[in-house]
């Protein structure tokens, strides 16, 4: 039983971030039946699915039939967002028993030179809407937990909106901070995506990959984790093979045990920022 299985129903993004690297797959977006296909098939082995890899979820016109099918399939869903289509689907989003929780990106809008405030005014009003969800406010752009200088005037606008004095101060000190009932700040430093053409920069290290998640793309290729945005470590389809069978074979339990064992089987995760930096956190 996985906690969480990552589902990307599309791969098309409507920003262009600076942390998020761009996919060398060609555009892909899951249509309804190929996402009924992929719920019949994972059910069972989670009670989470996260409709995120690579691509902005709320782009996908037929998010509410796939909310709709993950609720008929007793499924709970997280979907992780940049917020810009929120005022869009927010009453979707609203009516969507599946949905637990959402994360959104703030750090999303300096990097593509939006309008700062009238996006964050169009996020608060969106939350606001959304009673009873899980909400997380993402800032995940840091170089430092001590030093998020670069958020100020995200910062300053939840401070004042949300009338939580000395917020900068407390951010410095907590890495995730409650703001009000189900509403919350998520702060990170920003890592390197692994990338297999690059020099690998780890040897050695433990990942959950497998072990509590795997991700399925939009084309239906499983991948051990969700940060393998370009499919390069595929395990099969899973149009084409049950899941248990693709977890059965022997890459796929090589790779298991070599986390376990804390062995780094595949090049991809030897340049890993992301286990790079829990390896330093467990030091």
């Amino acid at each position: 039983m996985f906690r969480k299985i990552y589902i990307e129903i599309t791969n098309i993004c409507n920003l262009n971030c600076k942390f998020c690297p761009a996919t060398k797959r060609g555009k892909k977006a899951m249509n309804t039946e190929e996402f009924a296909e992929v719920i019949a098939k994972i059910k069972g082995y989670t009670n989470l699915v996260c409709l995120h890899v690579k691509g902005e979820p709320l782009l996908h016109n037929n998010l509410q039939d796939f909310l709709t099918i993950l609720e008929a399939n007793n499924l709970k869903c997280n979907i992780t967002t940049n917020g810009v289509l929120l005022p869009e689907k927010v009453e979707i989003l609203r009516n969507a028993k599946a949905l637990r929780q959402l994360n959104i990106s703030l750090h999303s809008a300096k990097q593509n030179n939006l309008d700062c405030q009238k996006y964050l005014n169009n996020v608060y009003k969106s939350v606001s809407l959304l009673e009873g969800k899980i909400i997380s406010f993402r800032l995940w752009n840091l170089n430092s937990i001590k030093d998020n200088s670069i958020n100020d005037e995200i910062i300053d606008s939840i401070e004042t909106y949300y009338k939580i004095p000395n917020l900068k101060e407390l951010l410095k000190e907590h890495e995730f901070i409650k703001i009000k009932e189900h509403v919350y700040i998520n702060q990170d430093m920003e890592f390197t995506w692994p990338d297999i053409t690059k020099d690998k920069i780890i040897d050695k290290g433990r990942c959950l990959a497998l072990k509590e998640q795997l991700a399925i793309l939009a084309d239906g290729t499983v991948v051990p984790c969700c940060l393998d945005h370009n499919g390069d470590i595929s395990l099969g389809n899973i149009f084409d093979e049950s899941l248990e069978d693709i977890l059965n074979k022997p890459l796929t339990k090589e790779i298991k045990a070599g986390f376990k064992n804390n062995k780094l089987v595949c090049k991809l995760c030897q340049t890993c920022g992301f286990l790079k930096r829990l390896e330093e956190k467990r030091k």
